[in-house]
């Protein structure tokens, strides 16, 4: 695999910072010890303005070409934020934080970049300015789009944005892209189902909330079986469900659900809203009871542009001879959706072997990645913003 021979070299150091972020897990926002540490790092390196607090608690770190020709400022984005999940590792460098833990692998996305950032301030061989995104509360704190509505784009001046997520299952240094939809949208809906309580033996006195909600739950199925194209990507699930009694002698007064629907298409994203809105209503007013629906619109879908998507597959066959350019999409979702709203860009799959799955407690991200990562944004920035032949 021909990385660059300095990520070689640099890789004790990376994975020190690796195992330190992951020893030191921080959830959402409050990444204040990781943002602390990158920006410390960054000025280090040479970078040439550090800017903290974007987004609340997100970094940006700018480096500039030897030539500025182009004019053009490339975003290169990593997450620092960690999940609530108690480690099963048994690591030596394993979260020291009870209920805290990297179990998706920003660890080593931030370790990835910042070993890119330390390259590209001592080479600066491209010709235009590199903007170094480290952002907080991906796992669900939307803290890409808190950056962007913190005037990232407009600020820095970014043109275009990338991204990548490492995969488990996709075999290590490899890359995995596609045009188009690459993640899908994730919204979350909370449905109350409010009835007449009563005592079991007596059902006739009492409008029966569990039954009423038990027959939503069936028929939200049909929002995906008939009212959604069949080669559509749509999922639709209720992942709890609660009533206001815990007493079998009890008909519930109430019922409370919450679920979660996703689809890569944004008029089948507006359709599942609209039915689950009216299935939920309809339904509880048909055996007497009421149905409120809270919808929330969650992250969007993750679109690839179709030009920028060559050009991070491009730079990320240079570096591992293969890239799978047609990946299947899948239906997780990533907030660096809200960056590609704002600016072209490409968010690409980077292989983390065979490891758990992301989100599982025994999950690690596997240092030996680390230098494909470094190696893909640094080809990517010489690639977009080459030097002029002369200087």
């Amino acid at each position: 695999m021909p990385v660059k021979n300095r990520f070689a070299e640099l890789l004790p150091e990376i994975v020190g910072w690796r195992h330190d972020f992951h020893a030191h897990p921080e959830i959402m926002y409050e990444v204040h010890r990781t943002a602390a540490r990158v920006a410390d790092l960054c000025r280090a390196f040479g970078c040439d303005e550090v800017v903290t607090g974007i987004g609340q608690t997100g970094v940006v770190a700018l480096i500039r070409g030897r030539s500025q020709a182009s004019g053009r400022v490339v975003g290169l984005r990593a997450d620092m934020d960690a999940l609530p999940i108690d480690e099963v590792t048994g690591a030596p460098y394993a979260s020291k934080t009870p209920g805290k833990m990297h179990a998706c692998g920003h660890d080593g996305h931030t370790a990835i970049l910042l070993g890119a950032a330390k390259y590209l301030a001592e080479t600066r061989n491209f010709d235009g300015t590199v903007a170094l995104i480290f952002q907080p509360a991906e796992e669900g704190g939307a803290g890409g789009k808190a950056m962007v509505d913190d005037g990232m784009m407009e600020r820095f001046g970014i043109d275009e944005v990338y991204g990548l997520h490492n995969a488990p299952g996709l075999p290590v240094g490899q890359f995995a892209i596609r045009p188009g939809p690459l993640m899908a949208s994730a919204d979350e809906f909370c449905i109350t189902v409010t009835g007449r309580g009563g005592h079991a033996a007596e059902p006739h006195r009492a409008v029966d909330t569990t039954l009423v909600a038990c027959h939503i739950v069936v028929a939200l199925q049909s929002v995906v079986s008939r009212n959604m194209d069949p080669l559509s990507n749509v999922v639709l699930t209720v992942g709890t469900f609660q009533t206001d009694s815990r007493a079998s002698n009890v008909i519930a007064h109430q019922v409370v659900m919450q679920g979660t629907v996703r689809t890569l298409d944004p008029q089948a994203r507006d359709l599942a809203e609209v039915r689950v809105g009216a299935i939920a209503r309809a339904t509880a007013e048909a055996f007497g009871a009421v149905a409120v629906v809270d919808y929330q619109r969650g992250y969007p879908v993750t679109v690839n542009a179709p030009d920028n998507t060559t050009y991070a597959a491009d730079a990320a066959e240079e570096v591992s001879g293969h890239v799978e350019r047609d990946t299947k999409p899948i239906m997780p979702a990533e907030d660096f959706s809200f960056m590609l709203e704002a600016r072209p860009g490409a968010y690409i799959f980077l292989g983390n072997g065979d490891s758990a799955a992301c989100h599982h407690p025994a999950y690690d991200f596997n240092d030996e990645a680390i230098p494909a990562g470094c190696s893909f944004f640094a080809t990517l920035v010489e690639r977009r913003m080459p030097l002029p032949t002369t200087l």
